[in-house]
């Protein structure tokens, strides 16, 4: 015998789990798959169906739903305490991307309410209001596809509101691309290391920069190195290790630790130059001459190469600090020479532009692109080439000249073009 037949103030028919309510609204019941009784609302008995169809769906296929109260923000906490197989640092800056640009405003919002849309809008409001680059949105938008698609792959949400987002705001933002990393002509790159080894206040600086901008080691690897490490006969670095200073997020804080190279390719055993490997041997000297040695063991690693005067490794913001002292010096030299012209001046550069500089030396020397790769320990080819790489002009006019030489007999033998040169 069928049920007796519910309807509602308009003597329309109502469903299983279907009511109206005293203000005329109407209320869908329903019961999860863990027992937990649940209503959806509306006005509307057509777009109460939809919705109860969505839910009839994802019951269908195992989409669980998400309870109302959950924001972004807890269900990061539940994805940051569960997230595994990272580097410390790396997770750390997790922390801090969530916490600096997510947490005060869009970490604030309900899952189930987050299209893509919204994402979209977020990511606008930090380049637009904020004014951040477009590095550090793709550095938000790694933390936050990761949160979604834990939703998704734990059957919470049926898509991550985060796919194809960067893609289109790339497009639609080119003009804030990032611009070619910048690196020190071969005039400025030779006026720096000369001004470096001829001034005696920055002598002791020279080798620690020389090997830097002649190997194209990142920071942590240079200042992780161990004597270990390099192989002077033989002429190798091996790079199987950084060394990192950062917030762990403990009772100690901050303080150093060994970490992985940055990605698997960058454990690699760089060719070192005659040069490179007479500036090791100084450095040794000097250190011998001033009676310093390594103090430090980090993780179980010890006999670091580049210490401080109290035999401690070197800190990246020491390093920095001793470019713009240098960089300062050298030009109020320069002024005091009458060369005040921006072409006779060093610009402002951090120790990574030394880095970018290297790779260039490579490029411009015609080294094979595949060797520059190796060599920087890229993963990638294409960030050979359209991150790190900055041609200069007289990289240019040096190849479009050997075009020219290349093309002159042909160009010869036509009569027109030969009468206008």
């Amino acid at each position: 015998m069928s049920s007796k037949k519910r309807y509602d103030k308009r003597h329309c028919v109502l469903q299983k789990g279907e009511y109206q309510r005293a203000d005329g609204s109407y209320e869908y019941k329903w019961t999860d798959s863990f027992g937990k009784r649940h209503s959806v609302y509306s006005y509307d008995l057509d777009e109460l169906r939809l919705k109860k169809q969505k839910i009839e769906i994802n019951k269908f296929e195992g989409i669980k739903e998400a309870p109302a109260t959950l924001t972004v923000e807890k269900l990061y906490e539940t994805w940051n305490q569960l997230k595994r197989g990272i580097k410390a640092r790396t997770h750390a800056n997790y922390i801090y991307l969530f916490d600096s640009f997510v947490r005060p405003s869009f970490g604030k919002k309900r899952v189930v309410q987050v299209k893509r849309t919204d994402v979209r809008a977020f990511y606008i409001s930090l380049l637009e209001e904020r004014c951040v680059t477009m590095a550090t949105v793709e550095n938000v938008h790694n933390v936050l596809q990761q949160v979604f698609q834990y939703a998704v792959d734990d059957d919470i949400l049926r898509k991550n509101p985060c796919d194809r987002v960067l893609k289109e705001l790339k497009l639609t933002y080119s003009n804030l691309k990032s611009a070619k990393k910048q690196s020190l002509s071969l005039e400025q790159e030779i006026n720096f290391l000369r001004f470096l080894y001829e001034d005696e206040r920055y002598q002791h600086w020279f080798p620690t920069f020389f090997i830097m901008a002649n190997t194209g080691l990142r920071v942590g690897e240079l200042t992780g190195l161990r004597w270990q490490d390099i192989d002077l006969e033989n002429r190798i670095i091996d790079v199987n290790h950084t060394l990192a200073y950062f917030d762990h997020k403990d009772k100690k804080g901050i303080y150093y630790s060994i970490n992985t190279p940055k990605t698997a390719n960058g454990y690699r055993k760089i060719v070192m130059t005659e040069a490179v490997k007479a500036a090791f041997i100084l450095e040794k000297k000097n250190q011998a001459v001033a009676k310093l040695e390594s103090l430090d063991e980090i993780d179980g690693y010890y006999d670091f190469i580049f210490i401080n005067r109290f035999g401690h490794v070197q800190h990246q913001g020491t390093l920095n600090k001793a470019l713009r002292r240098i960089i300062r010096d050298y030009n109020l030299a320069a002024a005091d020479k009458g060369k005040t012209k921006p072409e006779d001046m060093l610009p402002h550069f951090s120790c990574h532009v030394l880095r970018h500089t290297y790779a260039t030396r490579l490029i411009e020397c015609g080294a094979n692109v595949k060797f520059v790769q190796y060599q920087m320990g890229h993963s990638e080819i294409q960030t050979t080439y359209d991150i790190y790489v900055s041609v200069t002009e007289n990289f240019k006019q040096k190849e479009i000249k050997s075009f020219e030489d290349y093309m002159k007999l042909a160009l010869n033998m036509l009569p027109a073009i030969k009468s206008a040169s």
